[in-house]
């Protein structure tokens, strides 16, 4: 297992990171699965919110967006990029008692690149703390990397000093399935960059895989 990446690799990273008025492929396909469990001006949580992209979208789907990371770069933009509008929480995910110093519950609960810079065991921790945050019937939704995708291989040239462990998807439901999440949805998005992406190839070699997982 690879070096974690340190905090200030996570800092530099974004503060190289520039949003602009061009929403990629990826992301349209990332908004449509999610698009499809959230409940009506639900409560979302954005965990390991990066830029705060997905904060800012959902946001603007009317949710109650919490934005959730430990890069302080991070935050500060998710806070520019959202005027402001959402909660933006500075919390180690592997620290014990995270349900007792976060308020409210949430109805999603959303990761897009958060697990697979952990170690396994810890990755089960992370769960594990999402999932006491959530609501009864609230989904949590992990997007990871793809071992088999060619992405992998640009990868650590676009993200110097970000290391990462990518999944196979039947690895990432057995993930969840052992820290008592049971899967409602799984699949891959992107096997092509493009708008007409061929997608029934995609959980076996798309640039993302994904697990919808309930209580």
């Amino acid at each position: 297992m690879t070096a974690l990446p340190r905090d200030k690799d996570w800092d530099a990273f974004w503060a190289l990171q520039k949003t602009g008025g061009t929403i990629s492929w990826s992301k349209r396909r990332i908004l449509q699965v999610v698009a499809l469990f959230l409940k009506e001006g639900g409560r979302f949580l954005d965990a390991g919110c990066g830029s705060g992209f997905f904060s800012k979208a959902f946001l603007d789907c009317g949710q109650q967006v919490t934005a959730l990371d430990y890069s302080d770069e991070a935050l500060k933009m998710a806070r520019e990029l959202t005027a402001g509008r959402v909660a933006c929480l500075k919390e180690d995910l592997l620290s014990p008692g995270l349900d007792a110093r976060v308020s409210g519950r949430f109805d999603c609960i959303f990761s897009d690149g958060l697990l697979e810079h952990f170690k396994p065991e810890d990755q089960g921790r992370i769960l594990k703390n999402l999932a006491s945050l959530l609501t009864p019937d609230g989904y949590i939704i992990t997007f990871v990397p793809n071992r088999f995708s060619p992405w992998e291989i640009i990868r650590p040239f676009l993200m110097p000093g970000i290391t990462e462990e990518p999944f196979v998807l039947s690895g990432l439901v057995r993930l969840h399935e052992r820290n008592s999440l049971s899967c409602h949805a799984r699949g891959g998005i992107n096997t092509l960059p493009f708008q007409c992406s061929p997608e029934f190839a995609a959980p076996l070699f798309g640039m993302l895989l994904y697990v919808v997982a309930k209580k």
